[in-house]
């Protein structure tokens, strides 16, 4: 998940007096989402002291401990147990979005068939994340993950939500290993594009944030809107 200081993980840095991952699991439960599996990394133990079962933010959590930090494919991997059941929600553990857009999200999979959905950002130069191409009928065509700054000709950014079937799972498992030593749900989502699956984008329409800075921390803090 990244730090922000050498003391605490960035999902425990505070927003509006309260962790980021509290305000992303509040959100979650929200909207109607009652039990969520957390991979941690960094300073697992604050975490997982904090949260406990899951009582504070009205939902039940499972932990899994990710002993290297080897991508986000191999996070989602540690809990395919629990994962291949059903489709998933999976969340970066610092980006927040408005509770009502998980909802959005999870109705806009039901209803459009696909494999693998993917929130979108709007960006003037998407280098930070992933750029997604998508056709008129939001059908995701071409994602590069991290492209070179002013190389993109789409504006669209992964904005680090997806909901997807366990099918996402199988292809997290035969990713090769990135430039940086990693595996990447991107490059997943990549190969199920290059293999003809149909994978969609959804805009987000209110408020996003990815926290990789301190620069978004304190702008998030005063724009998201939920402050209770």
């Amino acid at each position: 998940m990244g730090t922000l200081t050498a003391a605490t993980p960035k999902p425990m840095l505070l927003l509006q007096g309260r962790p980021i991952l509290e305000h992303i699991l509040r959100g979650l439960a929200g909207a109607g989402v009652d039990s969520v599996v957390l991979v941690t990394g960094y300073l697992s133990e604050q975490i997982e002291e904090y949260f406990g079962t899951g009582h504070r933010v009205g939902l039940r959590i499972v932990y899994r401990r990710q002993p290297r930090a080897d991508g986000t494919a191999r996070a989602l991997l540690l809990a395919a147990d629990l994962a291949a059941s059903g489709d998933m929600l999976i969340s970066w553990g610092d980006v927040l979005i408005e509770p009502h857009e998980y909802i959005d999200l999870v109705n806009d999979f039901r209803r459009s068939s696909c494999d693998a959905l993917l929130s979108l950002n709007w960006m003037d130069d998407p280098w930070r994340g992933a750029a997604v191409y998508v056709d008129d009928d939001w059908r995701v065509r071409r994602l590069v993950e991290k492209p070179p700054r002013a190389s993109s000709t789409t504006h669209w950014n992964n904005a680090g939500i997806f909901v997807a079937t366990p099918l996402l799972l199988s292809y997290a498992n035969q990713l090769q290993r990135s430039a940086r030593c990693e595996y990447e749900l991107p490059q997943a989502i990549a190969a199920m594009i290059a293999d003809g699956r149909v994978v969609r984008g959804h805009p987000l329409g209110g408020f996003w944030s990815d926290l990789g800075t301190p620069e978004d921390l304190a702008a998030a803090e005063k724009g998201y809107p939920q402050s209770r």
